[in-house]
């Protein structure tokens, strides 16, 4: 006997889902998540699927032109820098330098940012008083000047250089989190949990910071790009990644000399960094605006 609905049931979907609805309508940040899917690929296998070592040199083959011109060779596709090493490869393995790295780098910072902002946020009095002056004075020197002045201290080397940018970045999920939790907890919403009685950790975890996460990912879109941008600024400066890793900015300050002979050293390392910044930013734009929607409704 065939079985008949006789009521109907409206369908809403999870905010999860809004958002990841509201997401695809734009062709845009599709495509830019994509290529950072595509770059997060590159980061974790990029050594299984690269055709050759980042440093494998090839002697017949020193400065040759991408694979599309009439002097290139389909074994390297967009061509071979001064030493011989073919430069997809090297841009394969370099995308954990210059993405991988810093997005774990950021995670790390964001999870202890957000730890010490939200403890930050439930206490009053000279303690927090005291951390919102040296907040002020944190945040009011660049990440990239900051992270200057630690490796100048520890020295140069691409260790140093992730773990400064680490501590200039978690001032700021610090201050971040800090101000959204002491916004959300003057909220009627929040007065009403207290008043039921929940324990201060069930508080933060399951009622303010869920309302919060608007802020927080405009914060992570802004510490990614700004850890890319370090991590190659200072490979760029000869101070985070050695020769002859191939970190972008590396590869970058490396094809100087060579810019005019080679032009394609510099501009395949330059024109994957620009991609992956354009497309950071993209994704973290959309993602706010699609939280933004949900919340307002």
């Amino acid at each position: 006997m065939r079985n008949h609905d006789l009521y109907y049931e409206e369908r809403h979907p999870s905010p999860l889902e809004q958002v990841w609805i509201d997401f695809k309508r734009n062709p845009l940040a599709m495509g830019a998540l994509y290529i950072l899917c595509f770059i997060l690929f590159l980061s974790i296998l990029g050594p299984l699927i690269a055709p050759y070592g980042s440093n494998q040199q090839f002697a017949d083959s020193i400065s040759l032109q991408p694979a599309w011109s009439e002097a290139g060779d389909l074994r390297f596709l967009l061509g071979t820098d001064e030493l011989g090493r073919d430069m997809l490869s090297r841009l394969i393995h370099g995308a954990r330098y210059t993405f991988g790295l810093p997005l774990l780098v950021v995670c790390l910072a964001a999870i202890v940012g957000m730890f010490i902002g939200a403890a930050a946020a439930l206490t009053a009095g000279v303690k927090s008083s005291t951390l919102k002056h040296l907040l002020d004075v944190l945040l009011s020197i660049p990440s990239l000047l900051l992270a200057l002045v630690i490796v100048a201290i520890l020295g140069p080397g691409l260790m140093n250089a992730l773990f400064a940018i680490g501590l200039a970045l978690i001032p700021q999920f610090l201050h971040v989190t800090r101000n959204a939790v002491v916004d959300e907890l003057k909220k009627d919403y929040v007065v009403a949990s207290k008043l039921n009685g929940v324990s201060a950790l069930y508080l933060m975890v399951r009622v303010v910071l869920p309302n919060s996460v608007k802020v927080l990912v405009v914060q992570l879109t802004i510490g990614l790009s700004a850890a890319i941008l370090d991590i190659a600024a200072l490979g760029f400066l000869r101070l985070g990644a050695q020769p002859p890793a191939p970190e972008w900015g590396s590869m970058l300050a490396q094809s100087l000399e060579v810019a005019y002979n080679s032009p394609w050293v510099m501009a395949l390392p330059g024109l994957a960094l620009f991609i992956t910044l354009i497309s950071v930013n993209i994704v973290g734009e959309t993602l706010r605006s699609a939280l933004q929607h949900r919340m307002g409704r």
